[in-house]
């Protein structure tokens, strides 16, 4: 059991450092954390092209966001969905799962995802705002005007 807590308290300890020194690890996380918000908070939602034009902001390579996703689909899922991606990239989901395990862990789901709403501004949104947006991108100008 000890053994355990040493070695997630070591990868705790180990994933900032190697997120400053890496923005992918960044990244990753805030993907994985956005992904578990949706399923784990009641009324939260995220749109894909926010999570790619993240990517974008942070100098990110093009096709990062899906193969982000590919990874995190086939962890979690035990290879049923998704595509395992390079070894780097499957490290970086373990630990953000490690992470994002624990911190869920600590503050309890509700405080969880309560602060998610903050650290995650941008990338998730309370479902009812994801269906307007995607509503009004939808609907053409001109019927928007109401004309």
């Amino acid at each position: 059991m000890r053994t355990g807590f040493l070695i997630a308290g070591l990868l705790l300890l180990a994933a900032p450092a190697q997120a400053a020194d890496h923005p992918r690890s960044t990244y990753v996380t805030m993907v994985l954390q956005a992904f578990a918000a949706r399923v784990e908070c009641p009324n939260t939602d995220l749109v894909y092209q926010d999570l790619v034009q993240k990517a974008q902001q942070m100098q990110l390579p093009d096709g990062t966001t899906e193969k982000v996703r590919k990874a995190i689909a086939w962890m979690h899922t035990g290879g049923k969905m998704g595509e395992k991606q390079d070894d780097d990239l499957m490290a970086e989901v373990a630990v953000a799962t490690q992470a994002t395990d624990m911190d869920q862990r600590r503050l309890g789901m509700p405080g969880w995802c309560e602060a998610q709403k903050t650290n995650l501004a941008g990338l998730i949104r309370s479902k009812g705002a994801a269906r307007r947006v995607l509503a009004a991108l939808s609907t053409p100008r001109r019927n928007r005007r109401g004309g």
